[in-house]
């Protein structure tokens, strides 16, 4: 069964409890990891990559220099936000400051 889209209200309000995430147009929410350096960077990708293999949900991923984004939608929602935007956000946001993030 298709994830359902979050309104926008719910978005805002999910938001407000992820520091430094953020809604990007009216689809995606964004996110972006500064760490200490380059491998630090490429730590973080891994471990995200496993979490998203775990939950079976996977975002836009960039490793930079020393730099990470991810810009998360829901492909079987028709690329809205859902619960399980959030939750891949979350378990990120858990993960992150093991690596050094700022």
């Amino acid at each position: 069964m298709p994830a359902e889209p979050l309104s926008p209200a719910e978005i805002a309000r999910r938001l407000e409890s992820l520091p430094g995430w953020a809604l990007e147009g009216d689809d995606r929410i964004t996110r972006t990891f500064r760490l200490p350096s380059h491998v630090a960077a490429a730590a973080l990708t891994v471990h995200i990559a496993a979490i998203q293999d775990e939950l079976n949900h996977h975002s836009d991923l960039t490793l930079g220099y020393n730099t990470v984004a991810l810009s998360v939608h829901t492909h079987d929602a028709g690329g809205a936000v859902t619960e399980k935007d959030f939750a891949l956000a979350a378990r990120v946001a858990a993960a992150a400051p093991a690596h050094g993030t700022e």
